[in-house]
């Protein structure tokens, strides 16, 4: 069974993407920065556990929470099904597509066929649009193939697997629910709640405060790791390849801006835009001293990274708090 006239999604971010195909079949047409912006989906942590090999550096809200914040402000019903068993798994999955229904699944990449580069990653999202005896049909972003495929046998085991940022299963529909809002209120508000969050983190390793923090850590990082090489440059190669759209997703959100602009017609957002543009520049920079401290094990680079990152909180603090601010006194 295969959804006749599925529209596949074209994007660098995985949920988005997934989340985007499914408003497809609602006749929903927006962009990949607008629904990341809608979804609040900026953020950023420094995340480290003695289980994991390296430091965690994400760019984005916590999984799940982008979607979430997609079909809050858009006035649409999202219905969420996990199960611990792989038979009602399916059975969810495969009653939807039956009825013509695109469903979203949250995945462990590594089990995938159309994987190549083999890591544990359960916080990884495509749509399912059909199925046969054997294979799975996905829409997955441009990175991976856009139109991908993979056995049944794979994709029950990236649906089961344990560990970080998995879930139980965890598949998803989305259906209207009344009318559509006002798409530059909701731009406002989506910018408004992302601010504020991005400016009052609830620990020191997230938002403005986890860049400044992030500062520190790396020098640490550097002197206890094991294999720089591979830590750093696999960080970086996260940082601007692992479906963020480039540096850490500040590209995404940049185009969100700029677009939010365009909708609005507020000089504030573009400026807003000019100044993720500047910031997102700054990451890239991250992204090459990281791949530079690989090569040649050079403190100095690490310094010189550390230094970007201080500038880098209080830039991203100045902006978010400048956006907050308009957009409570109605400057857009």
């Amino acid at each position: 069974m295969i959804i006749k006239d599925f529209k596949p999604f074209n994007g660098q971010h995985c949920e988005t993407t997934a989340t985007g195909s499914l408003l497809y079949q609602l006749d929903i047409n927006l962009s990949e920065p607008i629904l990341f912006g809608i979804g609040e989906g900026l953020g950023y942590i420094f995340w480290n556990m003695k289980i994991m090999d390296f430091p965690f550096i994400g760019g984005r809200v916590k999984p799940d929470i982008l979607t979430e914040n997609i079909c809050k402000n858009l006035n649409l019903k999202l219905e969420v099904k996990e199960t611990s068993s792989i038979k009602k798994a399916w059975k969810n999955v495969k009653s939807n597509i039956d009825k013509g229904k695109a469903v979203g699944l949250k995945l462990d990449c590594y089990h995938l066929d159309y994987f190549t580069n083999k890591i544990h990653f359960a916080g990884h999202y495509a749509s399912i649009y059909g199925y046969d005896d054997k294979t799975a049909y996905l829409n997955d972003t441009n990175q991976q193939g856009r139109d991908a495929r993979t056995t049944l046998k794979s994709l029950e085991l990236a649906r089961n697997e344990k560990g970080p940022m998995s879930s139980r299963n965890r598949s998803y529909t989305i259906c209207k629910n009344g009318e559509q809002p006002d798409l530059k209120k909701v731009i406002k508000r989506a910018i408004h709640n992302n601010a504020t969050d991005f400016l009052n983190p609830p620990i020191k390793n997230i938002g403005y405060k986890g860049i400044h923090k992030t500062s520190l850590e790396i020098k640490k990082w550097f002197k206890t790791s094991k294999n720089i090489k591979k830590d750093f440059q696999t960080s970086a190669s996260l940082m601007e390849r692992g479906g963020t759209g480039g540096s850490l997703f500040r590209n995404i959100y940049r185009d969100f801006l700029y677009e939010s602009a365009e909708i609005t017609g507020s000089d504030i957002l573009f400026k807003a835009s000019e100044d993720y543009g500047e910031i997102a520049r700054l990451w890239k920079n991250i992204a090459d001293l990281f791949d530079e401290i690989g090569e040649t094990k050079d403190l100095n680079d690490v310094n010189q990274a550390s230094e970007i990152l201080i500038d880098l909180s209080e830039k991203e603090r100045n902006t978010m708090e400048k956006l907050m601010n308009a957009t409570i006194d109605e400057s857009i």
